[in-house]
């Protein structure tokens, strides 16, 4: 595993015109709480992991089961169709999205919740059993192409071609206002975790792939927190997407094989994620795809099914060294959080 520790905030440039990610925890949380389907997720400590991790304390904030739909993406897409309804735009209306799978969910079932119509394109590397979870929610599901990357650029050209709304969980110059929404949204997971917590973390380990929920909770945690918590966001060895653009000082497309961490082999950094973690983060690492597993495991052998995707954070604090634990400031007085992002596949 790799480790890049940053001095906050870090310098990338190319990002005047971004936007920072929301802290308007209390919007989401109104929309949100109108959801029939909503209910606060639970926060589990993990006694035996902790063990293993010679760490006071281990929280895991548990995503696998929001609002039904198998993990925090959730709370994303379905609320910037929801803000569209209060506005009266969502009416006639078909939303089209490149996904990894659960990103889609969302965008079908906000869809079909408020009366919309929804495409999701996908790459030929996401399960099938994705693929049949979005019809099952009323999506017409099309493959395109061998990378999310592939799936996204199709996405885009469907939208201009037929007048559609795109609705992607990454954002880029000229495209800020959907995602930024977007981001708002998981900022529900972030309150509730904020609330929960007995004591303030002095670790929070949050995945990414393009980055939208890394950002958005480092944002919240910054606001409740302060400078306290060392921020450490996971990406895979095969995905650098953010630890290669603070690397590099700018935004920049990674390299890398098709990775079993499927809901964050991401090569494109989402812009304004980039900007907040910029500022936010402390520190950057890249687990690679035995380490991803491992983490699944352990969070099988402690009763919490998840996918290598859903249990990167875990995965990157189980495979550091003594040196990097130092590094990092982890000792048996630490506390660490970190979120289970999303159920087993099925």
């Amino acid at each position: 595993m790799d480790i890049l520790e940053v001095a906050r905030p870090a310098l990338v440039s190319g990002l005047s015109d971004v936007p920072v990610p929301s802290i308007d925890a209390p919007r989401a949380q109104a929309l949100v709480e109108r959801c029939p389907r909503h209910a606060e997720t639970p926060l589990t400590e993990l006694t035996s992991l902790a063990a293993d991790a010679n760490i006071a304390q281990l929280w895991v904030k548990d995503e696998h089961d929001r609002m039904g739909l198998g993990s925090f993406k959730a709370l994303g897409a379905a609320y910037v169709i929801a803000c569209d309804k209060e506005q009266g735009a969502h009416s006639g209306r078909t939303y089209v999205a490149a996904s990894a799978g659960n990103h889609g969910l969302s965008v079908a079932a906000g869809a079909q919740a408020f009366g919309a119509a929804s495409v999701i394109y996908l790459a030929d590397s996401v399960p099938e059993g994705f693929a049949a979870r979005l019809r099952e929610h009323g999506a017409e599901v099309r493959r395109a192409g061998a990378t999310y990357e592939d799936s996204m650029a199709a996405a885009h050209r469907a939208a201009e071609e037929n007048g559609w709304a795109l609705l992607s969980d990454s954002s880029w110059p000229g495209y800020f206002e959907r995602p930024h929404r977007l981001m708002e949204g998981y900022l529900v997971l972030m309150a509730e975790a904020i609330r929960q917590m007995p004591t303030p973390p002095t670790h929070f380990f949050l995945q990414a792939g393009v980055g939208g929920l890394a950002g958005a909770c480092a944002a919240l945690a910054r606001q409740a927190w302060g400078d306290q918590p060392t921020i450490v966001v996971v990406e895979p060895d095969a995905a650098p997407a953010l630890y290669g653009s603070i690397q590099n000082g700018a935004p920049i497309e990674s390299s890398g094989p098709v990775s079993a961490m499927g809901r964050l082999d991401c090569k494109m950094p989402s812009l304004i994620a980039l900007k907040g973690l910029a500022r936010d983060a402390d520190a950057y690492t890249l687990i690679s795809e035995y380490e991803g597993e491992a983490g699944a495991e352990a969070m099988q052998a402690a009763g919490m099914a998840t996918t290598p995707s859903g249990a990167a954070g875990i995965a990157a604090l189980l495979s550091m060294s003594d040196a990097q634990k130092a590094e990092l400031g982890l000792d048996s007085n630490s506390v660490v959080l970190t979120v289970l992002s999303e159920g087993p596949e099925s």
